[in-house]
C-alpha cells in the first residue's frame, strides 16, 4: 500500500538525474566496453557544463533582486552562451569588475588588472551591439559595478590650493587609472543610452543617490572624466523626466556653494554647458522656477574671480534665457552692473562682450528702461585708461542694433557719452583709442549735428561752472589764510594761554 502512495508522487525528470549521476561518477570510474575513453570525456564535459551554472552570492546582489538569477562562468565569451543566459554572464562579467585595482605604481600592473579590462571591453561590445533587453538584476549589477569603480572621494593632494585664477593656465592633472576609468564610463553611457532600456526599472537604480555622486565626480581635476561625466549626466536628463527637477535643484546647491562659499569648483564649466542645452529646450513661457535658477545661481556666478574658466558657456546660458523671454533682459543686465569688475580688466573685457550680446536680443521697450545705468557704466569704460577696455567700449557702435537703439534715444544717450568722448580726445595716451573717439563723434555729428553742438554748448558751460567753483573756492581759502595771519598776533599778545583740558575716557 506504501509503495502504490510513494508511486503518485512527482519524481524528477530521470534525464537530470542521470546526468547528475554521470558528472559524479565520470571522475572516479570509466566504462569497461570498448569505447570507455569516450564516454570518460562525455563525463567531464557535463561535470564542466554542471560546473558552469552557480547561484551568486548574496553578498554582491541583495538576494530580493537577484532571486532565481544564475550566473555563468565570467570567463566564457558571449558567443559561448545561448542567448537566454547572455543575461546571466552579463552580471557575472560585471560582478568580476567590481574588483579595485590599484594604478599608482605602473610597475604593479598585474594579470588581474589584464583581465578586467579585456573583461570591461567585452561589455563595452555586448552593449553597443544591441541585442540584449535588460532586466532588473542586470541594471541593478550595472549599477553597483560603476559604484564601486567610479565613486570615491578625492584626496587632499587632488584638490588645489590655489584659487581658480590663479591655477587658470596650470596644466591638469590626469588621473592614473583613467585607461579602466574611461571604459567604466563608456559602458555606462552606452547603458544608459540604450534603446531598449526601461527607464521605470532603471530609475530605481540610477536614483537620487546615483545622481549625486556623479555630481560629485565633477571635482575631478582629469578634463577627460569631467567631459565624460557631462555626456552621461545629459542623458541621463533626457531618459529619466522623473530626476529632472531634482537634477536642477541638485546643480543649483552647487553652483550656491561655489558662488557663496567657496569658490573653488573644476566642473562649473560642464555643469554650464549641460544646462545650456536644457534651457535651450525649455518650453514658453518660462516657469517660475526656471526664471529663479536665472536670478539666484547664473547671475551670480559673474561674481567670482574665476569667472574666465567658465564665461562662454555662461554666457550662452543667460543669452538662452533672454531669448525665450526679453524681459528678463533688464535682470540680466541689472546684474551684470551689479557684479561689474572695477579694478579687474580682463574681467571687464569680458562684461563688455556679454553685455553686447545682450543688448543685441534686447527689444526697444526693454532697453528703454535700462539704458540710463548701462551708458553710465560704458562712458566709464570708454575713459579707462587700459586700452583694450576703452577700445572694446568703442566698438560697441558697430553693433547694428546697438547703434539702432542709440539714435532712436539719442537725446538720452548723447548727453551720457559726450563728456567721456570729450575727455578722451584731449587726455587718452592711446592713438587706436582716439581715432576711435573721433569716429564716434563724426557718426554723432551725422546723426545729430544740433543735438551734438547742444551737448557740447552743455559741457562748456559745466566747464565753466566748475572752474568758476573752484577760483570761488581757491579765493575763500586765501581769505582764510589771510585772517588767520591776521589774528595769530593778537592772540598771542592779548589772550593767557589756555589750560589744556582733562582728556574724557571713552566707555
Amino acid at each position: 500500500m506504501l509503495k502504490q502512495i510513494l508511486s503518485k508522487l512527482p519524481r524528477k525528470s530521470q534525464k537530470s538525474d542521470s546526468l547528475d549521476s554521470a558528472g559524479l561518477d565520470s571522475g572516479n570510474h570509466t566504462s569497461n566496453s570498448s569505447n570507455g575513453v569516450q564516454c570518460t570525456n562525455i563525463g567531464n564535459s557535463i561535470t564542466s557544463r554542471l560546473s558552469v551554472v552557480k547561484r551568486v552570492s548574496s553578498a554582491v546582489f541583495p538576494a530580493s533582486i537577484m532571486a532565481g538569477v544564475e550566473a555563468v562562468e565570467p570567463n566564457l565569451s558571449f558567443k559561448d552562451v545561448s542567448n537566454p543566459q547572455k543575461q546571466n554572464l552579463f552580471i557575472s562579467k560585471l560582478n568580476l569588475c567590481c574588483e579595485v585595482s590599484d594604478f599608482s605604481d605602473p610597475e604593479k600592473a598585474s594579470s588581474e588588472q589584464d583581465l578586467k579590462r579585456q573583461t570591461l571591453i567585452e561589455l563595452v561590445d555586448f552593449v553597443s551591439s544591441g541585442s540584449a533587453k535588460f532586466n532588473e538584476p542586470a541594471v541593478a549589477a550595472m549599477c553597483k559595478m560603476c559604484a564601486v569603480n567610479l565613486f570615491r572621494v578625492f584626496p587632499p593632494k587632488y584638490r588645489s590650493n590655489t584659487s581658480s585664477s590663479e591655477a587658470e593656465d596650470d596644466e591638469p592633472m590626469f588621473d592614473p587609472a583613467w585607461s579602466n576609468l574611461q571604459l567604466v564610463y563608456d559602458l555606462l553611457l552606452r547603458f544608459i543610452s540604450y534603446s531598449s532600456l526601461d527607464a521605470k526599472v532603471a530609475k530605481k537604480h540610477v536614483d537620487h543617490s546615483f545622481i549625486l555622486k556623479l555630481l560629485d565626480l565633477f571635482e575631478s581635476e582629469d578634463p577627460r572624466e569631467r567631459d565624460c561625466l557631462k555626456t552621461i549626466l545629459h542623458r541621463i536628463y533626457g531618459k529619466f523626466m522623473v530626476h529632472r527637477p531634482f537634477v536642477r535643484k541638485a546643480v543649483s546647491n552647487i553652483i550656491y556653494r561655489f558662488v557663496f562659499e567657496t569658490e573653488r569648483h573644476n566642473g562649473i564649466a560642464e555643469l554650464l554647458e549641460i544646462f545650456g542645452s536644457i534651457i535651450s529646450g525649455f518650453a514658453i513661457p518660462l516657469k517660475e522656477e526656471h526664471k529663479m535658477f536665472l536670478c539666484r545661481a547664473l547671475i551670480p556666478l559673474h561674481k567670482p574671480k574665476s569667472i574666465g574658466v567658465y564665461h562662454q558657456q555662461l554666457t550662452y546660458c543667460v543669452v538662452q534665457f533672454v531669448d525665450k523671454d526679453q524681459k528678463l533682459a533688464n535682470n540680466v543686465i541689472k546684474g551684470l552692473l551689479k557684479y561689474w569688475p572695477i579694478t579687474n580688466s580682463q574681467k571687464e573685457l569680458m562684461f563688455i562682450s556679454e553685455l553686447e550680446e545682450i543688448l543685441e536680443m534686447t527689444n526697444m521697450v526693454e532697453f528703454q528702461k535700462i539704458m540710463v545705468p548701462v551708458f553710465r557704466r560704458i562712458a566709464c569704460c570708454l575713459n579707462s585708461s587700459h586700452y583694450q577696455v576703452a577700445e572694446r567700449a568703442h566698438l560697441l557702435w558697430n553693433n547694428e542694433h546697438i547703434l539702432n537703439l542709440i539714435t532712436h534715444n539719442r537725446h538720452v544717450i548723447f548727453p551720457l557719452i559726450f563728456p567721456s568722448l570729450e575727455r578722451n580726445s584731449q587726455n587718452h595716451w592711446n592713438q587706436a583709442v582716439l581715432n576711435l573717439t573721433q569716429n564716434i563723434r563724426k557718426m554723432f555729428c551725422e546723426m545729430d549735428e544740433e543735438l551734438l553742438l547742444a551737448c557740447q554748448h552743455k559741457l562748456e558751460e559745466e566747464n565753466s561752472q566748475l572752474i568758476e567753483a573752484a577760483e570761488k573756492r581757491k579765493l575763500a581759502w586765501e581769505r582764510l589764510e589771510t585772517t588767520a595771519a591776521a589774528f595769530k598776533p593778537a592772540a598771542t599778545n592779548n589772550v593767557p594761554p589756555v589750560k589744556p583740558a582733562t582728556p574724557v575716557v571713552a566707555c
